[in-house]
């Protein structure tokens, strides 16, 4: 009965009941979908009808201005009804459709608010008892689209401002009852009510975000280079920002809300005291800055702040909070201590985004430097302003404010002392005010006392500010030193410490804690060097040693003291190490401000002598130090190398210039001979071939030896013995030239003193010759061979480096070169009237030749007048343009030579002056004893020889010193003695008894010897004078027979510019 059933049918069958249960549940699917479309249509149908019979209600209500700027009448319609109108708006409400009729009605309402008739003013809604839920709802939905159409205003466009100002008006008027007209004359009950119905709105603003909504407006109008804001708007946007914390009695919630959006808005306080300053008067009246700074001391508001607030938002909230302070004068007098205490941690909190250098997570800031926060490019805009804020915290009025203290404790110091000086005589009442003053605390500052605590906590605000805002540094320092009040009061104090500035209240700290700084007291010694160094450096040698303004000269002796003693025994005694020191703000103040009194000293001596040595250590042992290699005694010697004799120094360089030919194998010893390098030189072209051979030569050949064969005006090999006489000759005779004025490298100042000239351009590959000098003279210095080249001081400072320091002034050593163009500056620095009627500007003419060339000290120069204001900056900007710019690539190819032979940080042991003797020799007279000590004898003389003798009897006691040293020049070509004695003159100077002329001497020969010995002579050599081979450093001196005779002379000769040629 069942057949077989085939199985491919069967799962034919299958496939095809499963395709045709698969259509049937597709088309159910089709169905469904084209019910669920048909019902999102009809809805979507329904509420555009809906929504476009409200749209047309509300056009019928409202009557739009027939051009865009016209004035807008509305037609007033019943309250009741506008209400029933406006929900229904609010439940169509499509914010890209219906902007401009919530506009609209926003104008129709405050139209109505200014209506006395209960059946049109809005208000009056919610004086029906079933309405007025439903109303206050209503009015918090208008206002928060208000909000919400603020956010996204554009305030500097023309169009979007007068909308902004509707919605602006809503606010005001919705969250305060005293625009209300409705109810004006109703009873206080019904006002009172009505507030309070206003204090309910204002809070469901501010839990949706009124205050940040509000911030995003003020940044957006403020946070630009022209500022987008009318008074009436700002205005507008303090009242609604002011109101919730009003009504609130500024409580810790709002009040924290309107710091973090409010107060962080970029110079907000400066826009309000110039646009709208009825404003800062409210903020004043109720006492905002005071409840800020409370609010700020509470831990926990503090940790919500400053965790909310960004890098550059808290120096907004700091600028801010500093304007308003110093408009709140009353609330910055009763919480000085508190201001100091927010400011430095919002500092602090600043500092954190700090970063020293730039990296690829950097961002520049134009106040805090390499920052690790994007800064966008309103924040840039606003800076200036936010810097005008900040820079009143270091204005005179703030400085005396917060110096208040100190100013009446240095005020009344000077009362006893006028009274000290006053009393004459030695009687009792002498005596009991000499008691009374001892005991008195006020006399004497003890670290733990009021006056000390008083006093550094502003000076660790001024320092924290100073390492914080790094752009700002300048601008803060010149701020503090330049206002007649702080540097005066701070020295008093630091004199009051105690004996020697209070030495030894630092070094018993640093004792007591190594290498911690944190005492706030370390803050006032950092802030005064570094105000100290920034005041005289831009000094003048007028104002620093005539005038006296600040600080007297025995003031400079006794901080110089304390300094020298301070940075040595923090390093010495092992107070800090190396990386500490150098990483140390105090220390590095403290070396800044020492090495600026001392650099001046250098310049103009006012110091006693040996006053910056130090008598704690031994020379001696401190070498021990240097030859062991220690770091300390190096660093030490890098950092302040005056403490250590002038003397001992050169030793050092010597030292330093023997062991490095020893490395390079520069010596000669008993198994190597050192590699020379022989030149060629023709006696006319003496420069030109000493440039050919030796420019392109390594610096370690220049180093070593170098033999010099002269060619004479005949073309033939001059004979001699090169014992390094000769290249001593060569490079004698190639400096006299090179530094010749004639030849326009160099020029002479009036002084004659020698700098490189601005036109030296006229002499082919000029920077090559520069390059050339510099390695020449190096060489000498190298050689320990004196040359009497008298150098500009300003150019011996560029030698060393010292230019480049942000302590250096350009001013001070302008008179080193041009003491005309100083005078006239240090005019203009001092003038009393308007520098602007003198008609100068910021560029310099120059006389090139005969044509007058302008250079601009800045871009665009010629336009930029000189005022009182800028004044300063022009003296400085000229004289770094004529010792610096006006010669800088001549002087830095000088340098490249010269420190190519000489290792820059041996140079940097000398001061300028001491560089100089270095290079012609010590200034002193010449030590006859010393000389005849180290004086070797030829030809048969010898020390106890007659004629020797007499020779050291008439240096001694016949000859002036002028006349001495015109003998040195004769004998040495310089007329300077060496700067470590005889002893280290290359070649030894010698003297050689002769009995013919320069031409027909020979050297000593065995029958020249024994007569010149035996002073066996055939007559006198009355007419012949002593001659001298400089390059040897060899008098030849002839056998006289008188005293007299050689007295004559041997004056004669020297000052007659003789050496070779005169017989």
């Amino acid at each position: 009965m069942f057949s077989k059933v085939d199985g491919q049918q069967k799962s034919s069958f299958l496939e095809q009941t499963k395709a045709q249960r698969e259509e049937r549940a597709l088309e159910k699917q089709k169905e469904k979908s084209a019910i669920k479309i048909q019902c999102i249509y009809r809805g979507y149908k329904a509420r555009l009808t809906l929504r476009k019979a409200i749209r047309d209600e509300i056009q019928s209500l409202l009557v739009k201005p027939e051009v865009e700027d016209g004035e807008y009448v509305p037609n007033f319609r019943p309250a009741l009804e506008v209400y029933q109108l406006i929900k229904g708006f609010l439940f169509t409400f499509s914010e890209r459709q219906d902007k401009e009729n919530l506009e609209l009605i926003c104008r129709y309402l405050l139209y109505t608010m200014d209506s006395e008739d209960l059946k049109v003013s809005y208000v009056s809604v919610s004086l029906l008892k079933e309405f007025v839920l439903s109303w206050i709802q209503q009015v918090k939905e208008v206002l928060w689209k208000c909000v919400i159409c603020l956010k996204q205003i554009k305030p500097e466009n023309h169009v979007e401002v007068k909308i902004m100002m509707v919605y602006l008006r809503m606010l005001v008027t919705f969250t305060h009852t005293a625009t209300w007209k409705v109810i004006r004359g109703k009873g206080d009950a019904l006002t009172a009510g009505m507030n309070q119905l206003c204090n309910n709105i204002m809070g469901h603003l501010n839990n949706k975000g009124l205050y940040p909504a509000l911030q995003i407006l003020l940044v957006k109008g403020l946070a630009r280079s022209k500022i987008a804001f009318t008074k009436t708007s700002l205005t507008a946007v303090l009242t609604i920002s002011l109101r919730p914390l009003m009504a609130a009695n500024f409580s810790d919630n709002l009040l924290t809300l309107f710091v973090l959006n409010i107060l962080s808005v970029p110079a907000l306080i400066h826009h309000i005291s110039v646009m709208a300053p009825d404003c800062l008067t409210i903020l004043i009246t109720n006492r905002v800055f005071k409840r800020t700074l409370d609010l700020l001391t509470i831990e926990q508001s503090t940790r919500i702040i400053f965790n909310t607030l960004e890098g550059n938002y808290a120096l907004c909230l700091l600028a801010n909070l500093i304007q308003l302070g110093y408009s709140e004068l009353e609330g910055l007098v009763e919480n000085t201590n508190i201001f100091m205490s927010v400011t430095i941690r919002l500092l602090d909190k600043c500092k954190k985004y700090v970063q020293n250098k730039r990296s690829n997570l950097t961002h520049w800031h134009p106040v805090l430097g390499w920052f690790s926060q994007t800064t966008d490019q309103g924040l840039h805009e606003a800076m200036p302003y936010v810097v005008k804020q900040l820079q009143i915290l270091w204005c005179s009025k703030m400085v005396r404010l917060l110096f208040l203290e100190l100013i009446d404790y240095v005020d009344y110091a000077k009362e006893l002392d006028l009274q000290k000086a006053s009393v004459k005589d030695k009687g009792l009442f002498k005596k009991a005010l000499d008691k009374a003053s001892a005991k008195n605390s006020v006399t004497k500052i003890k670290l733990g006392s009021n006056i000390a605590q008083s006093t550094c906590l502003p000076c660790a605000l001024y320092q924290c500010a100073i390492n914080t805002l790094s752009q700002l540094r300048l601008d803060i320092v010149s701020g503090l030193s330049y206002n007649d009040i702080l540097l005066p009061i701070l020295w008093r104090f630091l004199c009051d410490l105690g004996p020697n500035c209070g030495l030894k209240v630092f070094i018993d700290l640093l004792q007591q804690t190594p290498e911690s700084t944190i005492h706030p007291i370390f803050s006032l010694l950092t802030l005064f060097c570094d105000a100290a160094s920034n005041y005289i450096c831009t000094l003048d040698h007028i104002e620093m040693f005539e005038h006296q303004k600040i600080f007297k000269v025995n003031d400079y002796i006794k901080m110089s003291e304390f300094l020298n003693l301070f940075v040595f025994r923090i390093l010495w005694g092992g107070l800090m190490s190396i990386t500490a020191a150098s990483n140390s703000d105090v220390f590095t103040a403290a070396r800044g401000l020492l090495m600026i009194l001392y650099e001046s000293d250098s310049r103009r001596n006012y110091a006693p002598v040996g006053h910056w040595l130090i008598r704690d250590i031994k020379a001696s042992s401190f070498i021990n130090e240097l030859d062991k290699g220690k770091k300390l005694a190096q660093y030490i010697l890098q950092k302040i190398p005056h403490i250590i004799p002038f003397s001992e120094r050169v030793k050092i360089f010597r030292r330093n210039v023997q062991k490095e030919r020893e490395v390079l194998g520069l010596c000669e010893s008993v198994n190597t001979t050192p590699q020379s390098t022989l030149i060629t030189v023709h006696r006319s072209r003496i420069v030109e071939d000493g440039y050919r051979q030796l420019a392109q030569l390594p610096s370690r050949a220049i180093k070593g030896t170098i033999r010099v064969r002269f060619i004479n005006e005949q073309g033939l090999d001059e004979a001699g013995i090169d014992q390094d006489g000769v290249f001593k000759e060569f490079l004698e005779e190639t400096i006299t030239k090179v530094f010749d004025p004639s030849l326009n490298l160099f020029k002479v100042t009036s002084e004659q003193k020698l700098y490189p000239s601005s036109t030296s351009y006229i002499q082919e590959n000029h920077l090559f010759l520069f390059e050339f000098v510099g390695k020449m003279l190096a060489k000498a210095v190298y050689e320990g061979i004196i040359v009497e080249v008298p150098f500009a001081p300003f150019f011996l400072t560029q030698i060393l480096g010292h230019s480049f320091s942000s302590t250096y002034s350009s001013l001070d050593e302008l008179p080193s070169l041009d003491p005309d163009l100083a005078k006239n500056l240090s005019y203009i620095k001092h003038f009393d009237g308007e520098v602007n009627d003198l008609d100068l500007t910021f560029c310099y003419d120059e006389d090139i030749m005969g044509k007058l060339e302008t250079h601009e000290l800045v871009p665009g120069g010629k336009a930029i007048p000189v005022t009182n204001e800028n004044r300063i900056r022009y003296v400085h900007l000229m004289a770094h343009f004529r010792m610096y710019r006006q010669i800088r690539e001549q002087t830095l190819a000088f340098i490249k030579g010269f420190k190519s032979v000489v290792n820059p940080e041996w140079l940097s042991m000398f001061s300028s002056p001491e560089l100089q003797k270095l290079i012609s020799g010590d200034t002193t007279d010449l030590d006859i004893g010393d000389l005849r000590k180290n004086t070797q004898y030829y030809g048969g003389y010898h020390n106890n020889h007659k004629v020797i003798n007499w020779l050291w009897d008439v240096l001694e006691k016949d000859f002036t010193q002028g006349d001495r040293a015109a003998f040195l020049k004769f004998v040495t070509s310089c007329s300077k003695p060496p700067l470590l004695g005889f002893a280290h003159l290359e070649p030894p100077f010698s003297i050689r008894c002769v009995e013919v002329s320069d031409d027909q001497d020979t050297g000593d020969t065995v029958g020249s010897v024994l007569k010149g010995f035996f002073n066996i002579r055939k007559r006198d050599p009355v007419g012949r004078l002593p001659t001298s081979s400089t390059c040897f450093n060899l008098l030849k001196l002839p056998n006289y027979q008188k005293k007299s005779t050689l007295r004559e002379k041997l004056k004669y000769a020297i000052h007659s510019n003789t050496g070779f040629e005169l017989s």
